[in-house]
């Protein structure tokens, strides 16, 4: 499979252009840098022109000015704007005099050499210049209503350029009614400007994939920049469809609940709190609360064509999962683990009272999302060796630069059926488990680790000690599986296997190609294996006789954002992008044209 034609591709994709969206300056950067932007450099380019006290005065008018003005927006009139707060409001200002001062600069260049006229009238532009990007972010971004939109993208750089009449008409440069009619008729012109680019846009949308463009990108804005995930997911839920999810749940027993592997048929994503994302950690913590005891959420067998739409979705997993799992544990014999290879695939099985728990990796190649059929024929497989079922894991845990899963499909069906035969073949017998979770503060999310920390479930049989352990991230980088099997297995651990929940709560948190760290790219990983360790240790030594008891259920009416409309939301990001970059010459050469011929008026 080419990385290009996957739906993981077109997620990436999406994730790297809004992680790297909101780079601004802090607010006292960004009011040192308007105070040197406004009073040495305006009043500097205003001095080549004026060399008199006003060009100083002029600089800090308009630095008063946009300060004012910006607090005033962000109290006022962008008040219950969640994305536009004083810091932000500074930072538009901010690009807007970069923009300005660039006009100003060159007009004060030529101004010198064919008069000040030409300053003049390079200065207007530039104030229309400012009018237009205020007005495509504010048009693009704000949740404010229209006119307080206009208002707060109008009013500074109309108050600014006023100031700057004052003194074109102080110093007898131009007269009012030479520069009135393009101060009047600017705004309007670049209004209109900015409605036929942003109106082509969300046609665009609407046309192709029936999303309405810009309230999309308002939706994703405010979940990048303040993680508001509410009116994304109210987008999702709207463009969703329900579906009736699987859950796979086995639970170990001593005295009370000891451990449990919880696998709901559903994809951790698509992207940082939206959705499913956090689904792994968050029915994690709330079913160790329930029952006291340590459980872990690894991948299912399965893609991106079950995302749940909204938190409330994952509240009817999380009720059901906890409800359901009130059941006794009556099997107190298991099998020995077992590992069977078949070229790069690895399956790794050990049978718990009547059913197969059975994982799968393809690494050192890549090992991600693995298609529901799998999961079946597994299932189907485990049966025919008097089995009940089988609980089928995709281990998620090795990523390389070439995705080419579905070339590996035979060899894993393969490796399953050699694996589940030598595992049915094997004696069952009383059995141990312990269990423990560790959660690595200097391990952050944009490092790759999620709130699930690491989690290791121990299994004793006939004295070979099994670890699992489970890693709450996305994915893992090549050769870091093998070094933590191997440090496991050199601290008394006969076999191991190394899972991650594939939660995609650390992804869009990063720039870069993907839009988030697998686990121990970005982490020290020498401090990653003591944490593994500690984990599993911890487990070892609580290692007591259990019980294990499965159970499948499934919640109905759930809401899911399937593949294809989570590939329309994502496609529509880039080429969103390509039609903006098609458009904008045209439309703003334009509107540029059309405010050159309003300043030749005078």
């Amino acid at each position: 499979m080419k990385p290009e034609s996957s739906l993981n591709h077109s997620l990436d994709n999406a994730k790297k252009h809004y992680s790297s969206m909101f780079f601004l300056p802090s607010y006292k950067k960004s009011l040192v840098a308007l105070a040197f932007l406004c009073i040495l450099c305006v009043s500097l380019a205003t001095a080549v022109i004026f060399p008199s006290i006003g060009s100083l005065v002029i600089g800090i008018t308009v630095f008063a000015i946009t300060v004012t003005t910006d607090v005033l927006a962000s109290k006022l009139t962008l008040k219950k704007d969640p994305i536009f707060t004083i810091r932000r409001t500074l930072a538009m200002s901010f690009y807007g005099w970069l923009l300005w001062i660039a006009f100003i600069a060159i007009g004060a260049g030529v101004g010198t050499m064919f008069g000040p006229l030409l300053w003049v009238k390079l200065s207007l532009l530039g104030f229309a210049a400012v009018i237009t990007l205020r007005t495509i972010v504010l048009t693009a971004t704000s949740f404010a209503a229209k006119w307080q939109q206009l208002l707060t993208a109008f009013l500074q750089p109309m108050l600014c350029i006023i100031s700057f009449v004052v003194l074109w008409i102080s110093t007898a440069t131009v007269a009012l009614l030479q520069v009135l009619p393009f101060i009047v008729f600017a705004p309007i012109i670049t209004y209109l400007a900015v409605y036929v680019f942003l109106h082509t846009i969300d046609r665009l949308g609407k046309n192709t994939y029936a999303l309405p463009t810009l309230r999309m990108f308002r939706a994703f804005i405010l979940n990048w920049v303040t993680d508001l995930n509410g009116p994304l997911e109210e987008h999702l839920e709207e463009m969703g469809e329900d579906s009736d999810i699987e859950v796979s749940l086995l639970k170990f027993s001593a005295k009370k609940t000891k451990a449990a592997f919880i696998l709901p048929l559903v994809h951790p994503g698509p992207f940082k709190n939206v959705g499913s994302s956090l689904l792994p950690s968050l029915l994690k913590e709330e079913f160790e609360i329930e029952f006291d005891c340590t459980a872990c959420v690894p991948l299912g067998i399965l893609g991106h064509e079950l995302d749940l739409a909204s938190q409330a979705q994952n509240r009817k997993i999380v009720s059901r999962t906890i409800s359901e799992a009130k059941f006794e544990t009556p099997d107190a014999l298991a099998s020995p683990f077992v590992r069977a290879t078949e070229g790069y695939a690895t399956a790794s099985c050990q049978i718990f009272g009547n059913v197969a728990f059975l994982s799968f990796s393809l690494a050192p190649k890549t090992t991600e999302d693995l298609p529901q059929e799998l999961g079946r024929m597994v299932r189907e497989e485990a049966k025919k060796y008097g089995l009940e079922t089988a609980i089928v894991v995709n281990a998620h845990n090795c990523l390389t630069d070439v995705v080419d899963t579905e070339e590996h499909l035979g060899a894993l069906e393969k490796a399953a059926s050699k694996c589940i035969k030598q595992a049915s073949e094997l004696p069952k017998v009383r059995f141990k488990v312990g269990a423990a979770s560790v959660f690595p503060q200097e391990f952050t999310a944009k490092q790759g680790m999620g709130t699930g920390g690491i989690t290791a479930i121990v299994v004793e049989v006939q004295g070979q000690k099994t670890a699992y352990i489970v890693i709450d991230g996305n994915n893992m980088i090549p050769g870091l599986r093998e070094k933590l099997i191997a440090v496991l297995q050199s601290g008394g651990f006969d076999q191991t296997e190394i899972f991650t929940t594939d939660t995609h709560a650390v992804s869009a948190l990063v720039t870069g190609r993907r839009g988030y760290h697998p686990v121990g790219e970005a982490m020290d990983q020498d401090a990653l294996v003591r944490w593994v360790g500690e984990a599993a240790n911890k487990a070892r030594a609580n290692l007591e006789d259990c019980k294990v008891g499965y159970k499948q259920f499934v919640v109905p009416h759930v809401r899911v954002i399937g593949e294809e409309r989570l590939r329309s939301v994502t496609t529509l990001v880039d080429k969103a992008l390509v039609k903006a970059k098609h458009i904008v010459a045209p439309i703003f050469g334009l509107e540029g044209l059309a405010l050159i011929l309003l300043l030749l008026i005078f």
